[in-house]
């Protein structure tokens, strides 16, 4: 029995040590990312510096109950009014499409071009699975040096630590944040994915599919 009990000890010290390393992992992903990208997001237009590209960073239009998903219209807000101050001269949106109807690239075309936005100065693609894909194909794909990516800042500050580290010059628009349970839960979320940019790093993960070279002028 008391062999029984120490062993009960063990395995919750060794729960207890596990829960422990797994908060100080996420605490320092995220605390690195964060102290890197300091100073490379922004809220006002007048303030961030011109690109010619901005990466709008795709999400779903739709919530599950059907209502139209708050990420997708504030980035697109973003998008919008970062473009007509003359701040980016193309938009190149890239998102998920990896099943039938579903096209995350599609719906902020369509939503762009009722904004105002010229087709012609709108690129897509469809292979952004992951804030990873899109950077590293923004460079590799579209040829693009330095971007503006577009979203929330707590993505835009992941999405400038992978680009950097890619080898991309990259700033962000910060679009409007969501309140409540839901940017809670993103935000919960948004922890873990930083870790699991230092698990990419560490294991030199590339994106899904690369392909041939688009050019954007």
């Amino acid at each position: 029995m008391k062999s029984k009990r120490n062993r009960i000890r063990s395995l919750i010290k060794l729960f207890l040590f596990g829960i422990f390393l797994i908060i100080i992992l996420v605490s320092v992903s995220n605390y690195s990312v964060e102290s890197a990208v300091k100073g490379k997001t922004y809220f006002k237009l007048e303030d961030i510096p011109h690109n010619k590209v901005g990466l709008v960073l795709g999400t779903a239009k739709k919530l599950n109950d059907g209502g139209v998903n708050p990420y997708f219209q504030y980035r697109i807000n973003a998008a919008v009014s970062l473009f007509k101050a003359g701040k980016v001269e193309f938009l190149l949106i890239i998102g998920d499409n990896g099943s039938t109807g579903y096209n995350e690239p599609n719906d902020f075309k369509k939503a762009l071009i009722a904004e105002g936005i010229p087709e012609n100065k709108i690129f897509l693609d469809f292979a952004g699975f992951r804030t990873l894909d899109s950077v590293v194909r923004a460079k590799k794909i579209f040829g693009q040096e330095s971007i503006t990516i577009i979203s929330q800042q707590f993505h835009n500050e992941r999405a400038i630590y992978l680009a950097e580290e890619f080898g991309v010059n990259a700033i962000g628009f910060n679009a409007k944040d969501v309140k409540g349970s839901g940017g809670l839960q993103t935000k919960l979320r948004e922890y873990l994915a930083r870790t699991k940019v230092f698990v990419d790093l560490l294991f030199q993960v590339e994106p899904k599919y690369l392909g041939d070279k688009i050019v954007i002028e």
